[in-house]
């Protein structure tokens, strides 16, 4: 490949005794001129070599029919409506719907008919007690800085908005629809240059009124970076008020009482745990916490003495990961997992005794569960599988019946065809980790299967079975496809995600290399017919993955990564994941950092794996720059005749995008990916 030419500059900075090169700091501005020159150079580099790429345009139609399937949600019940989304197969977004008492349905907010060129997105809605309601936030252009509005729900008008500020912040109605509390970022003249993305309060507002001049609840004298939780009880009375720094695994929880003098008094604060509360219809507290139990419990306690020490275990700490619960009349339902696997048990509501285990449609993942605020028979969950497009069901608990309440509005059978299941392999440690296993249905090891191995390995978040097009167009031309459940996750709990983070992060690394091998020694692949995939935490993984295995892997997906590790606090939202990958500014933990940053391990005179990173210009969680740095520097150093591109899209971000982008993004992927494992995409259709 002729690799654009990148300025190479003699920088390296003394950091708390460690010497850091930073050759290509200045790709870090994205406006200079230099900047964008590179870039478009790097565009047309990427274009030329996907013109005419065999098998690009059959894997672009196969994954528009495949994400045809569509999804559905689980509803949200108020008074007597269900507010849900769902996406059709011509549709470009999840639509929000509402279903009347009579069973018709009528959309509420489609986003395609906000903007003709599909930037818009719906970032979150959060209907009134009664339904009649709502509360949603929008964001354009892939930015996510999510504005808030209020509709009337019978008449579909906006009687309110835009707010703006209002991005990753909660919103909690009081009865009545009149009032509601809400999260909103202090203006940027109102806070330090360069921190305008944090500073959120908890404000009280009525509809209608100025939101400038709204009633302050909580947050000031606070940390900068924390994020809030909101929930008010069905009779108003009893106001809850979560606060977490950042992405920390562990919150502080306040509760006032609205009916007395209104002060928020500590739940818990200070404490090592992450805990949520709600207080029910009963006028009890109910409590979901790791708190001395890593796969969480739940607990009671009454609401005018919550301190832990008042604590009653109602569902205490099993094996499973226990992930969330809902309340009916005289049940406590509750999802969990078990090694990734979802489950949903019943239990009794004032004992906490086990009553049934719902039979779900099989191995899969349970997408939350719901029931009516003032309680009733029925719970709703979501399912999916890796079979399986999301879809909703009900299940009536004196019966013990689950019934489908609203599939995926198309289907795409491929149970016939693909193999999923479940195996463990161990670590460098020793360690038992698991990973799932995709393939045709009686495909059997050759020892050169070309196979994507994907991973995540952070910030407590649990890869489950999942309906995924991207996997399906994959596996139906006879590739194998590797999901790995990495430490970092949740996959087994806080223990899990704690033996994964800051100055156990390489742990994560060492278990993604042993799952490759495993992948190897079990006679699937080998490393030229191996790939690894991953974005924005993922992004890191396999950053790490190919600097320091290069000779592991044939070919890398690097979608919107952190890679310059030593600085990455001070762009995008860098600065709230600290707790998770350690602060520059310490010197113990700068250590961790430079021991892995892949930025600063490319090594020259290397045989790099092929390397396609995507970026979105949109982004405001990872900024590109990570990619631009890390690709002029192995376009530099390698010594292989495979190719290091990247992709880079326009009015586009970290978070929800059009399906149309999707599919162009992702038949860009596998294109990528296919040509240097050896995978032939031409009949991409499944015929």
């Amino acid at each position: 490949m002729r690799y654009p030419p990148a300025r190479r500059l003699d920088l390296v900075e003394e950091l708390h005794g460690f010497r850091v090169a930073d050759p290509y700091r200045w790709l870090e501005d994205a406006e200079a001129d230099e900047t964008e020159a590179w870039s478009k150079a790097q565009d047309e580099l990427l274009a030329g070599w996907m013109e005419g790429r065999p098998g690009r345009e059959a894997v672009r139609e196969r994954l528009e029919r495949l994400l045809g399937a569509g999804l559905v949600s689980v509803p949200v019940l108020r008074g007597d409506r269900a507010f849900f989304e769902r996406r059709r197969g011509d549709q470009q977004h999840p639509v929000l719907l509402v279903r009347e008492a009579d069973g018709t349905e009528r959309a509420l907010i489609d986003p395609s008919a906000l903007a003709d060129d599909d930037t818009i997105t719906l970032d979150g809605w959060v209907p009134s007690l009664e339904g009649e309601r709502l509360a949603y936030f929008l964001s354009q252009g892939g930015d996510e800085e999510a504005s808030l509005f209020i509709m009337d729900v019978a008449s579909g008008e906006t009687i309110e908005g835009p707010i703006d500020r209002t991005r990753y912040c909660p919103l909690a109605w009081l009865p009545g629809g009149d009032t509601y509390y809400y999260g909103r970022r202090l203006p940027a003249e109102a806070v330090p240059e360069g921190e305008a993305a944090f500073h959120r309060r908890i404000w009280r507002h009525r509809v209608g009124d100025d939101p400038d001049g709204d009633q302050l609840v909580f947050g000031e004298g606070r940390e900068k970076t924390e994020y809030h939780s909101l929930r008010v009880s069905l009779d108003g009375r009893w106001l809850l008020v979560g606060a977490a720094a950042g992405t920390a695994p562990r919150n502080d929880l306040y509760i006032a009482d609205l009916a007395g003098d209104g002060t928020l008094r500590p739940i818990q604060e200070g404490l090592d745990a992450e805990t949520d509360g709600r207080v029910g219809t009963d006028g009890r507290l109910y409590l979901h916490t790791n708190l001395d139990a890593p796969r969480f419990r739940i607990a009671v306690a009454d609401p005018a003495r919550p301190e832990p020490a008042a604590w009653r275990d109602l569902v205490p700490e099993s094996g499973d990961v226990l992930a969330g619960y809902t309340l009916t009349d005289d049940a406590l339902v509750v999802a969990s997992s078990r090694h990734a696997v979802g489950r949903v048990a019943v239990h009794d509501r004032q004992t906490g005794e086990p009553r049934a285990e719902v039979e779900l449609p099989g191995p899969g993942s349970v997408l939350g569960v719901s029931a009516r605020p003032e309680g009733g028979d029925e719970v709703y969950l979501g399912y999916t599988d890796f079979t399986t497009p999301p879809r909703s069901y009900r299940y009536q608990v004196a019966e013990g019946k689950l019934e489908l309440w609203m599939d995926a509005p198309g289907q795409v059978d491929l149970k016939e065809r693909v193999t999923a299941r479940q195996e463990t392999y161990r670590s460098k440690d020793g360690t038992e980790v698991r990973l799932f296993l995709l393939h045709r249905d009686g495909l059997t090891p050759d020892g050169a299967r070309p196979t994507i191995l994907y991973g995540y390995g952070g910030f407590n978040v649990s890869l489950t079975p999942a309906w995924s097009a991207v996997t399906a167009a994959w596996v139906e031309q006879g590739g194998v496809y590797a999901i790995a459940n990495l430490r970092g996750g949740s996959e087994e709990g806080e223990a899990w995600h704690r033996d994964g983070m800051r100055a156990n992060k390489q742990r994560v690394f060492d278990d993604f290399a042993a799952a490759a091998e495993h992948l190897i020694a079990g006679g699937w692949t080998s490393p030229d017919h191996l790939a690894v995939a991953g974005g924005s935490n993922g992004g890191l993984l396999v950053g790490a993955a190919l600097t320091q295995r290069p000779e592991l892997f044939a070919a890398v997906a690097c979608s919107a990564p952190l890679l310059d590790m030593v600085r990455y606090e001070q762009f995008g939202l860098g600065e709230t994941w600290n707790d998770e990958y350690g602060r520059a500014d310490d010197p113990t933990e700068l250590g961790w950092l430079v021991g892995y940053s892949p930025y600063h391990k490319v090594a020259e005179g290397t045989a790099y794996p092929a390397v396609l990173f995507t970026v979105f210009d949109s982004d405001t969680r990872v900024d590109p720059m990570h990619a631009r740095k890390m690709c002029a520097a192995l376009q530099a150093a390698t010594t292989s005749d495979r190719p290091v591109l990247l992709r880079r899209e326009r009015q586009a971000g970290h978070g929800a995008r059009s399906v149309r982008r999707t599919v162009e993004l992702h038949a860009d992927i596998l294109t990528f990916l296919a040509a240097q494992v050896g995978l032939d995409l031409g009949a991409a259709d499944g015929a």
